[in-house]
């Protein structure tokens, strides 16, 4: 079974994320989508919120897949080692990540080397967002949202409740 770990913040996920997922689940027999605790980041949620945002969206991602006859096992799991004990304990030969920017390549090629120096049996996958994705994170969704600004466009109707209350809770 071919299995990819898709590890990130998702602080919150975005759409760009949920793109991301979609088109990992036509590659691999398996996609554990994995919020992280990380600890270098100061997260608008809990891990464990992040977690069920995550778990929402892949429900859908999931029946599309049904609709769809793409046979993917998608789990989310949260993690708070280091990725590649966790992406070992999965089982996992793949690590997938997406790229938007040429700043984000510099970032995960540094990653990419020392990962293949602690499992080199172990390949990274970037799929290149998708252009409408392209300028989409999760700090600039943040931002906006706390400016009382408009993110229906970046985020899904779940996903927006989640920020908008959030922020509300003065996060």
């Amino acid at each position: 079974m071919r299995t990819g770990v898709y590890p990130g913040t998702f602080d919150p996920i975005t759409n760009g994320h949920i793109d991301i997922i979609r088109r990992g689940s036509k590659l691999v027999d398996r996609l554990v989508v994995s919020p992280a605790r990380n600890i270098g980041k100061s997260p608008m949620f809990g891990i464990d919120e992040r977690t069920e945002m995550v778990g929402d969206e892949v429900a859908v991602i999931i029946e599309e897949n049904q609709r769809a006859g793409i046979e993917c096992d998608i789990r989310v799991i949260s993690f708070d080692t280091l990725l590649m004990h966790f992406v070992e304990e999965c089982g996992a030969r793949f690590i997938i990540r997406g790229l938007r920017a040429v700043s984000d390549f510099e970032y995960e090629f540094q990653m990419v080397g020392m990962n293949a120096r602690l499992n080199p049996q172990v390949e990274t996958i970037f799929l290149m967002s998708s252009e409408r994705h392209q300028f989409i994170s999760s700090r600039l969704v943040k931002e906006i949202a706390r400016l009382d600004g408009e993110i229906r466009e970046f985020v899904s109707p779940r996903v927006e409740a989640h920020v908008r209350a959030a922020i509300a809770r003065g996060n």
